[in-house]
């Protein structure tokens, strides 16, 4: 099974283009997601400890799509951070760790009880090159988290030989296939599919400002993906989901809703719904959408 949808869902720039602006009373984010999209990997688990209130509501305002799931970065603590005894002035103490996860399965525990959690997306930055000590690091955070359902996210191509690749497998970690802008040292693009969870993480192919140190957030995933790329990437989708049982394709070139737009593009290619649908709103922002998707909602922008 394939199912698409995008890393996070509150932006400001979504105001009026993926939500309807004003919002009717009663209106909820996740529960007007639903209706087009299949998942959504929650954003604010990567910042912070999540907050178990928060996900009991998010899993009560899905309630209406049984099929939906969630997938959840791990706080950038774990991935971040250099482990206890590795040396440098990030070092985190073993305690400290410790107590980390322990307040961070807390908080998302009513996604995982509830059957709604599918992953938790291991996320590290491009800097993290394989090596005794970061192959050590894998170890631990499984040591943590090896009773959920763990795909990595690596960045950088030294992760991507063989041997290594076996040894993630060994260790139960699923891999991520990412989509971004070409580098010699990113990973290979038809990386191969390990662990028994397909995920494709697409972050857009704005080469000019994802390499730019001085880019900010929104600049980077400044990316609208073509109807060709997209008929890409639903390749990729469908190489990684006829090896394994559940497939997840998460949008994250997020601004100004192209996430949105790049994912109910890629439930039309992959015939994951029998009638598509869209935010009218969405669709007045890029007309393509009218082609594959049937709209509806508010219409009274621009």
């Amino acid at each position: 099974m394939i199912r698409v949808g995008t890393a996070g869902w509150s932006y400001p720039d979504w105001e009026g283009i993926v939500y309807p602006r004003p919002k009717p009373r009663g209106f909820h984010a996740l529960s007007h997601l639903a209706r087009y999209l299949d998942c959504i990997e929650i954003n604010s688990s990567f910042y912070g400890v999540p907050r178990a209130e928060y996900a009991e509501r998010w899993v009560s305002e899905v309630q209406a799509w049984p099929d939906f799931r969630f997938t959840a970065k791990l706080q950038d603590v774990f991935t971040h951070r250099r482990l206890p005894g590795s040396g440098g002035d990030d070092d985190v103490g073993a305690h400290q760790l410790e107590a980390a996860a322990h307040a961070w399965l807390a908080g998302i525990e009513p996604l995982r009880a509830s059957g709604r959690l599918a992953a938790v997306l291991v996320q590290f930055p491009h800097g993290f090159h394989q090596s005794p000590r970061t192959s050590a690091h894998l170890e631990f955070i499984e040591g943590l988290f090896g009773h959920l359902p763990l795909v990595l996210e690596l960045r950088h191509r030294s992760w991507f030989e063989p041997a290594t690749l076996d040894a993630i497998e060994r260790l139960g970690y699923s891999l991520a296939r990412i989509d971004l802008p070409a580098a010699r040292d990113h990973p290979p693009a038809d990386a191969r599919a390990v662990g028994p969870i397909g995920y494709l993480r697409v972050h857009g192919r704005n080469a000019t400002t994802w390499f730019d140190a001085r880019a900010g957030r929104d600049q980077r995933y400044d990316y609208l993906y073509s109807e060709r790329e997209v008929a890409e990437l639903a390749r990729s989708a469908g190489e990684l989901a006829r090896k394994v049982a559940d497939t997840y394709v998460v949008t994250n070139n997020h601004f100004a809703g192209q996430a949105v737009t790049n994912a109910i593009e890629l439930i039309a290619a992959l015939r994951l719904r029998p009638e598509p649908s869209a935010p009218a709103e969405l669709a007045r922002k890029y007309p393509r959408l009218r082609a594959l998707a049937r709209t509806d909602g508010q219409d009274t922008l621009f």
